[in-house]
């Protein structure tokens, strides 16, 4: 018996709707974020097992994150035209599909190619998550709803180490795609049963091809020549210049074109001139900077200061995972509250405190302090993704969430690109300018980098003082 929408239902009932809805949504975004952990903690694995080299074995997950990057833009467009719940499927069966077909790969080729297709599924789950969640909560208690949507994003960096430890010390390692499989199959069910149908009164909507072919190969140029920022050692290179230049220059050429298109646009960028939007967008992509940027950083301090383990290393990082946890209902309800600006900037500081005894780290820096800092710092973090996503939503229109939901994707997955891509540069200068590279020297590389980090950090003060307030 399908369920019927939300849209009909008592408040009482439309919330205890929206949060069961909520639970199914979160089972199936599971099995995404666990795969980029165990992919990332298995690189060395698949180096072996295909006899090839670090650098060709990065364009699995290079091929994974320009894939999601491509059909990011079409989820507002796909939402509107084929509903929130046929698209869910699809996507979680393409992921599927293409982790059942990572598992049978023959060569690092082959490989590569299947993770493009697990890239479509996986680009498409969490932007549509946020439109149904926005949708169904209608626009109330976005806080909490928030809390609710990112903590299979807390999840992923805590279970994921531990789980891709125990599947390359004991399994194959096909198992590092089938361990996808029952997750999938489990979401597929849980969604066709308990997802409601929605209304079929706007899906009318043609594609806009040109905007597509604009839009989507922009992100693709930009996210690529980034990420060859870290091989090519500089962003004057030819290999980062030609494909960022040229993403930027079709993505000016879409600004123009959509503003001309107005509704048909396949992204309406119209929807920066409502400033929660706007100032949130600004923010995820500093926060995207921050975060990979650091993320970068902390395993490779574990791993060629400290001499650990790719697992020792991940399980190291599991404290930042409980700090956001601590902070996550917190946040969320403080939102709903007192409003987002409050809430971000304190967790602006407290990101700052958190990853200053960065900037003092030593060869021999006690794992106890670096714990308890990294606790702190996820408690910050916590505490400004939660209300920016939250204040991305609002004053928008039933039409204009997708939207939003691919525009609040798109600057998380820049900003991230481009923060990774300049803390490598940053810490290949740092890590050159050090006269020896023994761990106490390579050390004070490291703490360079982190003062670098928290300058970014600070920068985000500066558009949380624009967040709006909440009106009483």
């Amino acid at each position: 018996m399908q369920k019927q929408s939300t849209e009909t239902l008592e408040p009482a009932e439309q919330q205890a709707a929206a949060k069961k809805m909520m639970m199914i949504l979160i089972i199936g975004m599971l099995a995404p974020l666990f795969d980029t952990t165990i992919t990332n903690v298995a690189i060395d694995t698949l180096v072996r097992e295909f006899s090839t080299s670090v650098s060709t074995i990065q364009w699995v997950m290079t091929s994974y994150l320009l894939a999601l990057g491509m059909v990011i833009p079409i989820t507002g467009w796909a939402v509107e035209r084929f509903g929130g719940k046929p698209m869910w499927l699809f996507s979680l069966g393409m992921f599927l599909f293409g982790s059942v077909l990572c598992s049978l790969a023959w060569n690092v080729e082959s490989l590569i190619f299947f993770r493009t297709i697990q890239g479509i599924g996986g680009g498409l789950l969490m932007p549509i998550m946020q439109t149904l969640g926005v949708r169904a909560f209608r626009g109330q208690n976005m806080g909490k709803m928030m809390a609710t949507v990112g903590l299979p994003a807390l999840l992923g960096p805590i279970l994921g180490p531990v789980l891709g430890g125990l599947i390359i010390n004991h399994l194959n390692w096909k198992w590092i795609f089938l361990v996808n499989i029952p997750i999938c199959i489990v979401a597929i069910i849980m969604a066709w049963k308990g997802l409601p149908n929605e209304k079929r009164g706007t899906r009318t909507l043609r594609l806009d091809l040109l905007g597509l072919m604009l839009l989507s190969p922009a992100i693709v140029l930009i996210i690529y020549g980034l990420g060859e920022v870290s091989s090519t050692r500089g962003f004057g290179h030819a290999a980062v210049l030609v494909p960022v230049l040229a993403g930027l220059a079709l993505l000016a050429v879409f600004v123009v074109y959509a503003i001309r298109k107005e509704n048909e646009a396949l992204l309406d960028v119209r929807l920066f001139r409502v400033r929660s939007l706007a100032v949130s967008s600004i923010l995820l992509f500093l926060s995207g900077l921050t975060t990979y940027g650091a993320m970068l950083l902390l395993p490779l301090y574990f791993q060629q200061v400290r001499g650990e383990s790719v697992l020792i290393s991940g399980l190291l990082l599991v404290p930042q995972g409980i700090g956001m946890l601590l902070t996550r209902s917190l946040a969320g309800k403080l939102t709903d509250r007192i409003g987002s600006r409050p809430v971000v900037l304190a967790g602006t500081m407290l990101t700052l405190l958190g990853t200053w005894p960065f900037t003092q780290l030593g060869a021999d820096t006690s794992y106890y302090f670096l714990s308890a800092a990294l606790i702190v710092r996820g408690a910050g973090l916590g505490a400004v993704f939660l209300p920016v996503m939250a204040s991305a939503y609002i004053g928008l229109s039933s039409q204009q969430i997708p939207h939003a939901s691919s525009t609040t994707r798109i600057m998380q997955q820049i900003g991230g690109a481009f923060g990774a891509a300049v803390i490598a540069i940053i810490l290949q200068n740092e890590y050159n300018s050090v006269m020896s590279h023994d761990p106490a020297s390579v050390a004070v590389a490291f703490d360079h980098a982190f003062i670098w980090s928290i300058a970014f950090s600070a920068l985000a003060l500066i558009p949380a003082a624009a967040l709006p307030r909440i009106k009483r």
